[in-house]
């Protein structure tokens, strides 16, 4: 089973990069889902699919996967540029402003 190195990409609710900076090292799920004849409850027996490891760098990611001998494929994060914008809604809580702020 091929594991996943990547960084996870920032949440809807973000608008920083908070959280973003640690690289993840997911397994994939090995087997199907079954589900509980009593309780209907879906299961499986594979464990490693519930664990996610994280680390500082990725090098550190891909030393532990050589370590215990897992294949693995490192997802590069998308780069975004910074949105700063003149005029944007910082201005409006400058000490220096022109005008007066108005609602």
């Amino acid at each position: 089973m091929v594991v996943r190195i990547y960084q996870p990409a920032r949440t809807a609710m973000q608008s920083g990069v908070a959280k973003s900076k640690h690289w993840v090292l997911d397994h994939g799920v090995a087997e199907r889902r079954q589900t509980d004849p009593l309780m209907g409850w879906s299961g499986s027996g594979d464990t490693q699919s519930q664990v996610q490891l994280t680390f500082d760098s990725k090098e550190a990611a891909i030393a532990y996967a050589e370590r215990h001998g897992l294949a693995y494929r490192v997802e590069m994060p998308k780069s975004r540029k910074p949105v700063i914008r003149p005029g944007g809604y910082g201005d409006n809580f400058r000490y220096n402003r022109r005008s007066a702020w108005t609602h």
